[in-house]
């Protein structure tokens, strides 16, 4: 528990010592970190108003320590707007009660977060368990166009050894929505591609209506985190289709930008400073969200497509790849991805990375 004033300390700690919780106490931000970092409580309550670093602050310096990010935070506090609960909940509360506090209250919401934290560590155990059994299994089965038709997408993938690294996956968040993912796991051969098993199946488990593209991309790099070897690294594209709303949402972690090619041909890169997953305890993301109209194309793809032709010259592959793409935009779907290769490269089987590109069309 941290808070500034003596006596709204005492009475919480009271109220949950009475009930055999075992409690301690900090008065400022700065003796709150160091006790979360050397006690490692299950919990943590936490004031908002406090001279010299606010409870904000304090929550935003635990998040970001990975020996305290995935402790439970609940604020506590006079601020009651909704604006301040808003900012509580997006640097990483996961829950805010107003004061003045009432014992029932403070038990129930307690109890609750101790359980789904509790629950959520076992999960996280299993989940490790099972991802490590599928490491040693064979690269899970790369889903085609005819499978999910829907999608309206087609691809070009050829790994630089038996078992790539790269990665693609699509995938129908709901009727209307669809999701697209393009990855590339640092490295090649066996390790990578096994990899990539535990990638797909992270991918399924964090896609759904309840979770938001950026949850997507956290739940995939919170894992696999533990899954990679040191300085080992994962850099990806999420894209979702929402036809409903005519708009795309991209999260990119370090991948190189999105291509978006209009039916008129017209084309735009979607730059997004990011960081890959896996480097990091908490990566750095960012979304674009661009509306589309029936007939654009959008490409994802792996650096191998923009560094083969170059001697790894991103900014010039990359100038390529975005003038192959608008001559080939009336080129049937199905196989434009081989045309657009094909303009690149004139030789793609001697390419000296795995070669990934898939190309969407709206279907709205």
């Amino acid at each position: 528990m941290v808070d500034d004033t003596p006596m709204a300390l005492e009475l919480v700690q009271s109220v949950l010592d009475a009930e055999g919780f075992h409690t301690l106490a900090a008065e400022n931000g700065a003796q709150a970190t160091e006790m979360a970092r050397s006690h490692q409580p299950d919990l943590i309550l936490l004031d908002v108003m406090m001279p010299g670093e606010t409870g904000f602050e304090t929550c935003a310096r635990l998040k970001s320590d990975p020996a305290t990010t995935d402790i439970p935070i609940i604020f506590l506090s006079a601020l009651d707007d909704l604006t301040s609960k808003v900012t509580g909940l997006k640097i990483g509360g996961v829950d805010y009660i107003s004061k003045p506090v009432h014992a029932e209250e403070v038990l129930a919401r307690v109890r609750v977060h101790l359980r789904i934290h509790s629950q959520n560590r076992t999960l996280l155990r299993e989940q490790r368990a099972r991802l490590e059994r599928l490491r040693d299994a064979q690269q899970a089965i790369l889903v085609r166009p005819e499978h999910c038709p829907d999608a309206r997408f087609s691809v070009y993938y050829r790994p630089l050894e038996e078992a790539g690294g790269d990665f693609y996956d699509v995938l129908s968040v709901d009727p209307d929505v669809v999701a697209y993912f393009v990855a590339d796991i640092s490295g090649h051969g066996v390790n990578a591609g096994f990899l990539t098993s535990a990638v797909k199946a992270l991918l399924r488990q964090y896609s759904g209506p309840m979770f938001s593209p950026e949850d997507t991309m956290r739940g995939i790099g919170s894992v696999m985190r533990q899954m990679l070897d040191e300085e080992q690294y994962l850099t990806a594209c999420y894209v979702r289709l929402n036809r409903r709303t005519r708009s795309l949402s991209v999260v990119s972690a370090g991948h190189p930008p999105l291509i978006v090619v209009s039916a008129a041909g017209k084309a735009e890169t979607l730059d997004m400073e990011s960081e890959p997953l896996g480097l990091f305890s908490t990566a750095v993301l960012q979304r674009r969200d661009r509306r589309l109209r029936k007939g654009d194309r959008f490409y994802l793809y792996t650096d191998g497509m923009i560094e083969s032709a170059t001697n790894g010259n991103r900014r010039t592959g990359l100038a390529q790849l975005v003038e192959a793409c608008i001559r080939n935009q009336h080129h049937p779907l199905e196989s434009v991805t081989r045309s657009i290769v094909g303009d690149i490269l004139a030789e793609p089987a001697k390419a000296p990375d795995d070669l990934l590109l898939m190309a969407a069309e709206a279907n709205l």
